[in-house]
């Protein structure tokens, strides 16, 4: 329901930078405080750059499940990394090193690193190992282990020199699962690893082992819908209701949803370079006012190397949003991006359109359900469409969805009063 004394949607929009991705909301709302503070519990708060602490001590990352999103978020780290270097002028090294992703098949992150790699060249060094067919651990053989050999001596190396701030190990967790490398071997050398360096391990299947020693342990789970009886339809598809394509959603109360995000806005730029026409994107997002953010100067590194590609907008006051507690210029914010990100939906201007943290905005019943059901089942075939954001209950639009990916936490460092890192976790 909308506030009796409802202000004028030609009010002054609120501004500022945007909340770190992954702690947005809580089950009232949206977090999005001034007040800087120590994270001591699962209910962490939002907190802005500006004054607050900061850790120096690196973690260790690990995303896994069967839900899409794991190899996107640690691209999306890697921006925001790579933005802080840039904005704040230091000394930022990535490393890439993707298992079981050798030759003969192209996935859906290529066109994302090739981005980063054009648009940031010298700061990223990427390395592929493995065969391009799927397989399991009875149909291995020895060039595979071979491979994975070859690129853990590569990640050993890389470790031990501390040249890199942030080493991702894509697809490390099945390599494990597949026995292709020694897991105790593997446990040991991260834990060992340099103080400041982030690792990041993806991939399905993590052994228990590398959970436990994980600091971050955020789970991407996928949901599948089924038709609830007997339909030719249904049983074609063994059951499974496949939603639209190009319409994607990213919730539940673990980290990746917005970096997950990240990572599809350089998987659109990148595939636009690849097939050498323009991939425009439109990252719209609620309810994150506030200030000294380093997305703000990931999404600006990127626009700036990639101009006329990325469009940026900003909505909702430098405030928390409860329920209940909803003020006017809260409407107004809400439907002011959304009026946005309709007509930028319709016009199919844009390839890829980012709703970032658009769940608790309608879950906060800032914005009504069914206007975006119609603008989505009308989108264009070409435009791909990608909603953020935890949600008390799911609005009917999820049902629209081909991809939907639940972030579970199992584990954060912000637990156990590890402070947040800037160009890692917001």
């Amino acid at each position: 329901m909308n506030p009796p004394n409802r202000l004028s949607a030609a009010a002054a929009p609120a501004s500022g930078p945007l909340s770190p991705p992954g702690q947005g909301t809580t089950a009232a709302g949206t977090a999005g405080t001034r007040t800087p503070q120590r994270g001591t519990g699962r209910g962490i708060g939002i907190r802005t750059a500006a004054g607050s602490e900061e850790r120096e001590r690196g973690q260790l990352h690990l995303y896994d499940g069967d839900g899409k999103g794991k190899s996107q978020a640690a691209l999306g780290v890697v921006l925001r990394t790579i933005g802080l270097g840039i904005c704040e002028q230091q000394r930022t090294r990535v490393l890439l090193l993707r298992f079981l992703k050798g030759p003969g098949r192209s996935y859906d992150e290529d066109g994302a690193i090739e981005a980063l790699q054009q648009g940031f060249p010298h700061l990223i060094d990427q390395v592929r190992t493995g065969r391009g067919d799927f397989f399991n651990a009875e149909q291995a053989t020895a060039f595979d282990r071979q491979e994975a050999q070859r690129g853990w001596d590569i990640a050993k190396g890389a470790i031990a020199s501390n040249l890199y701030s942030v080493v991702v190990l894509d697809e490390l967790n099945p390599v494990l699962a597949l026995g292709l490398l020694d897991t105790a071997e593997v446990v040991r050398t991260l834990a060992a690893k340099p103080t400041g360096m982030e690792v990041i391990c993806t991939g399905r299947g993590a052994p228990p082992a590398l959970v436990q020693l994980a600091d971050l342990h955020s789970e991407m789970r996928a949901h599948r819908r089924r038709l609830p009886g007997p339909d030719a339809f249904g049983e074609a598809l063994g059951g499974e209701v496949l939603g639209l394509d190009g319409i994607e959603i990213y919730t539940g109360d673990g980290k990746g949803k917005s970096t997950s995000a990240l990572g599809k806005a350089l998987q659109a730029i990148g595939r636009g370079i690849s097939l050498d026409k323009s991939h425009r994107v439109l990252i719209l997002q609620w309810l994150k006012g506030g200030s000294g953010y380093t997305e703000d100067a990931a999404i600006a590194a990127l626009r700036e190397s990639y101009p006329h590609l990325v469009d940026h907008l900003r909505s909702g006051r430098d405030a928390i949003v409860w329920r209940g507690q909803q003020q006017p210029i809260d409407y107004v914010e809400a439907e002011r991006a959304w009026e946005i990100a309709r007509a930028a939906i319709a016009s199919g201007l844009y390839k890829t359109v980012i709703l970032d943290e658009l769940n608790p905005t309608v879950d906060l019943e800032l914005l009504p359900v069914e206007p975006i059901v119609q603008t989505l089942l009308r989108k264009p075939a070409e435009t791909e469409v990608i909603i953020t954001g935890r949600c008390k209950s799911q609005p009917a639009y999820f049902d629209l969805a081909s991809v939907h990916s639940e972030m579970v936490c199992h584990k954060h460092y912000a637990e156990r009063g590890v402070d947040l890192k800037r160009g890692v976790d917001y």
